[in-house]
């Protein structure tokens, strides 16, 4: 059997770094019918639309897809694509793995660290008013108790099977004690639920400084929107960058897995790209699927490929190229399956 995916290649090195994980994936046996669309400026410049009737289609028939890195403008242009689809599809919960890989020269060894962050509610849910006359710009934060219990109950069923012994809600319910406050009350009604999960609380300026001086300390993290972007992101620095670690949004049946690092449109074409971040979130879908084999022999393969520095890519020192690499773990994929 294949399993119906949409494939979205994205934009700047997302066709390079798209390619090389769909080699890995293909090294695993798992078959996929990919149905390959457009989104991001290259699907604007080409439609006049970032996010195409036929992009959003393709999703509503598979309910998954893996999507490449795409170009958000800044300030100006279109909405981010990541946090449309998000939304469309109501994929609340994004989980965020932390691994440490070899040779990635991160400030810590042995991290390994899960966030579950919501993700279509808080700051990031777009209600905004500008008032002209008075030039004052207003952001809503919207915090929902269903969205709170839904994304806090996902990360204690998730860290439960996955074996984590601990779960920490970051909150800011020291000042924003309506929506931080009722977000952390929900998370201690429910935490009575999970008996054999330890919980505990960590507000947020708190826990950044937590996770750059303790990491070791800390096991899953659930948290609200904005909060959790930021804390990905620097998590993500623990162990050597966006580059690295992948990322899943999932509802409640439909599934997206990105590289949520930049397009990096100044390297693009040049085949220089680490596709790293797309293999992991490969194996995350892999994971999400229930091809628990084949998700564990991507990982597998990747501390070994890593394990040689000369096989990397530039970016960690190596002189591999894109397609190089991933080649290269795809070979060891078949190798830990054989």
């Amino acid at each position: 059997m294949a399993y119906a995916a949409t494939l979205i290649p994205g934009d700047g090195i997302g066709p390079e770094v798209t390619a090389a994980t769909v080699s890995v994936l293909e090294a695993t046996g798992v078959a996929f019918d990919w149905d390959e669309q457009q989104a991001g400026v290259g699907a604007y410049e080409a439609t006049g639309d970032a996010l195409p009737e036929a992009t959003v289609a393709s999703i509503e028939r598979t309910r998954l897809a893996l999507k490449g890195p795409l170009t958000t403008p800044v300030g100006t242009g279109f909405r981010s694509i990541n946090v449309r689809l998000r939304q469309h599809f109501d994929c609340y919960a994004n989980v965020r793995p932390c691994e440490t890989l070899p040779n990635t020269h991160g400030p810590f060894e042995g991290v390994d660290l899960l966030l579950y962050r919501e993700n279509t509610e808080g700051l990031y849910a777009g209600i905004e008013y500008f008032d002209e006359r008075n030039q004052i710009a207003d952001s809503i934060n919207r915090i929902t108790r269903t969205g709170s219990e839904r994304i806090i109950r996902y990360a204690f069923e998730d860290a439960k099977r996955r074996g984590r012994k601990r779960l920490t809600l970051v909150h800011k319910a020291n000042i924003l004690k309506e929506s931080s406050g009722m977000f952390l009350r929900i998370g201690r009604e429910i935490a009575a639920d999970y008996p054999d999960v330890e919980f505990d609380d960590r507000i947020i300026d708190n826990m950044a400084m937590q996770l750059v001086i303790r990491p070791d300390e800390y096991d899953a993290i659930v948290t609200t929107n904005m909060f959790g972007d930021i804390l990905s992101d620097l998590m993500s620095g623990l162990v050597g960058g966006l580059g690295v670690t992948g990322s899943a949004n999932i509802g409640e049946d439909c599934a997206l897995f990105e590289a949520v690092h930049g397009s990096a449109p100044d390297i693009a074409g040049q085949g220089i790209a680490n596709p790293t971040a797309l293999v992991r979130s490969g194996e995350m879908m892999l994971r999400y699927l229930g091809e628990d084999a084949a998700a564990e022999a991507i990982r597998q393969a990747l501390h070994d490929v890593y394990s040689d520095p000369s096989t990397l890519t530039s970016d960690l020192g190596g002189d591999a190229s894109t397609s190089a690499f991933g080649d290269r773990v795809a070979d060891r994929v078949r190798a830990v399956l054989a």
